[in-house]
């Protein structure tokens, strides 16, 4: 199983110097994806600014949105184009992840509606690959993909997103949750891609957050408060959910392995670089 890390982007107060330093560490110590999540009305650096920084000071590692939300960037054709861009300025290396969102305060910050973002977001998929193949009404848009298209992944886990995922994508990004519950949505999940007539295996991901060392329960409970506040007491289960010790999060790794997991992602509490070697000794040694 691949792991891959989070940049910094949604923790307050991240200096750009941490995040390119953060970029350039994961590249060295070899992990195999850096990934960002998406999000608008949060002092949080804009996702794929984020990954251009990242993608000019490495030069193996994946580029991942994990995920983007692109139902509500008002100009589909402005997001292709940017896309794009990254995917050349990285050689290639950008794997997209999509879902539709559940924060509606995003939406009505970026002007678009949040009761029809499901639709939108397949309007959206099917636009993309057009603007990238060189086709449809705006096929005068440049620059190409390096290899023509872009991968996409699905993320979401509503009935609605797990389809489009079967459907549309790669595969599906699970939001996280305990490795044995994974298990079951790898096999749900399998059936769905089946039934959409696809071949061969979906690539199966997963979110953990992660935070090790001496301060590593501070600093999740105080980020995961902060970040997932709008969502009242639950906030609170996922701030104890955070793996805090070396031993448990190459359990829970395993696990994530044997339940049929193909890329594990660590989110990132903090901005400091430092943090990316207390994970590497854990998961990748």
């Amino acid at each position: 199983m691949d792991i891959g890390v989070c940049l910094p982007t949604g923790v307050p107060g991240a200096e750009g110097s941490q995040l390119t330093e953060f970029a350039r560490r994961a590249d060295h110590l070899g992990f195999s994806s850096l990934t960002v999540t998406d999000r608008v009305v949060y002092d949080s650096y804009d996702s794929i600014v984020a990954l251009s920084a990242a993608a000019a000071v490495t030069t193996r590692i994946k580029l991942v949105t994990a995920v983007l939300l692109p139902a509500c960037r008002p100009s589909t054709v402005e997001l292709g184009k940017q896309l794009a861009s990254l995917d050349r300025i990285s050689g290639g290396r950008l794997v997209v992840g999509v879902s539709a969102g559940l924060r509606e305060d995003d939406y009505a910050a970026t002007g678009t509606d949040f009761h029809t973002r499901g639709g939108r977001l397949d309007a959206t998929i099917e636009e993309m690959r057009q603007i990238w193949a060189g086709e449809g009404p705006h096929a005068g848009v440049g620059p190409r993909p390096v290899r023509g298209d872009i991968p996409l992944w699905g993320g979401g886990h509503s009935p609605a997103g797990l389809r489009r995922a079967a459907r549309h994508t790669i595969g599906w990004i699970s939001p996280g949750g305990p490795p044995q519950r994974y298990a079951d949505q790898v096999e749900s999940f399998r059936k769905l891609w089946a039934g959409e007539g696809r071949e061969g295996a979906p690539r199966m991901g997963a979110n953990c957050y992660a935070a090790l060392g001496p301060n590593g329960r501070e600093h999740a409970r105080a980020h995961l408060l902060s970040y997932y506040g709008y969502m009242g007491e639950l906030a609170e289960h996922l701030a104890k959910g955070a793996i805090t010790e070396g031993e448990t999060l190459r359990a829970v790794a395993e696990g994530y392995a044997a339940a049929g997991c193909d890329e594990l992602f660590l989110l990132s509490v903090t901005a400091d670089p430092g943090h990316l070697d207390l994970l590497a000794e854990s998961v990748l040694r």
